[in-house]
């Protein structure tokens, strides 16, 4: 296991839009937190695509990855992720190169195969085409082709993109992009910030079965991590409050605006709902500086993760730029 001081923090950005806030306050509050993780030494920032959901602001994922890097001066910036089923692999081959062109060394390409949205809007994204399982392997290949130097006589040709090799990585909650990822030789992203049930399970197929590729010579995973960091564990639990809340909301599918924190809101459910929510959030570190260190030092052993990618929805910006101060210092001590 590696010691906290050398695992790299990340961090996942939904983009959420507060209640009582706009689109363009989450889109502001977005770079701000970029460039406040980029000066805390972070890996990279991530931006997830999700589609009509009234507190997300992520949907155009690849536009936002281009505002984000035009805004910070060095940190990794990427999706996590496109969710492939929803795009031609050549639409989004051109983006990601255009992307690589414009922020040299600088992008990421993280490849879900989820819809991220309700069925209704899967179907006014993808119109008549039905996924197969075996879509999504052919697609991250043909992604791949795409990003790498033409071959004589290629016909198709992505450009901008080709060439590029931007970094593609597969994330997934299953056990199924950790089987692609192995196969393919890819660093992989298990997507624990909100379905931690078979992360150890998933991270394990991984390593076994990985196959040294031109990309990556030994496996390399992320793993994510719902973070909330305050002074005090009370206070901590207080501004979790709003996590929590969202995170009912998804279950009763009852999807809002990122809601203030609630004093008491857990102990106000039935024992069935906060069993769900904790189910939900099984890989949170909540609490102080202490009790940060001891879930992230847990989470360490238990993973033997190569990286952390911290999802942190705080209500209030300012606050929320403190949790991942915290997480920093402890991370750095």
């Amino acid at each position: 296991m590696k010691a906290l001081n050398q695992i790299p923090l990340s961090m996942l950005d939904l983009v959420a839009v507060r209640e009582g806030g706009s689109v363009a306050d989450a889109l502001a509050i977005s770079l701000r937190t970029a460039r406040h993780v980029e000066s805390l030494g972070f890996t990279r920032y991530w931006l997830a695509e999700h589609h009509n959901m009234a507190g997300i602001a992520s949907s155009a994922t690849a536009v936002l990855v281009g505002h984000i890097a035009g805004g910070t001066s060095h940190i990794r910036v990427g999706s996590g992720g496109v969710m492939l089923p929803n795009h031609a692999p050549l639409v989004v081959a051109e983006a990601f190169g255009t992307l690589a062109e414009l922020y040299p060394g600088r992008i990421d390409l993280g490849l879900g195969r989820a819809p991220g949205t309700d069925g209704l809007t899967m179907r006014a994204l993808r119109r008549d085409r039905i996924e197969r399982e075996e879509d999504f392997p052919r697609d991250v290949a043909e992604l791949q082709h795409l990003l790498a130097a033409p071959q004589p006589g290629q016909k198709l040709i992505a450009m901008p993109g080709a060439g590029t090799n931007v970094p593609i990585w597969l994330l997934g909650s299953s056990l199924f992009s950790a089987r692609l990822a192995a196969e393919r030789g890819l660093p992989y992203a298990f997507a624990s910030h909100f379905a931690p049930r078979l992360l150890l399970q998933a991270l394990d197929v991984y390593r076994a079965n990985f196959r040294p590729s031109e990309q990556l010579t030994k496996p390399y995973a992320i793993v994510g991590v719902p973070l909330i960091a305050a002074p005090t564990d009370e206070e901590a639990d207080f501004l979790a409050s709003s996590t929590y809340r969202r995170v009912l909301g998804i279950l009763r599918g009852d999807r809002r605006r990122l809601q203030p924190p609630e004093e008491n809101f857990m102990a106000s459910l039935h024992p069935e709902e906060r069993a769900a929510i904790g189910d939900f959030l099984g890989a949170a570190v909540i609490g102080s500086p202490d009790s940060v260190r001891a879930g992230l030092t847990r989470l360490a052993e238990a993973t033997d993760a190569d990286e952390f990618m911290l999802v942190s929805d705080v209500f209030d910006a300012d606050l929320r730029l403190r949790a991942l101060d915290i997480a920093a210092q402890v991370c750095k001590a």
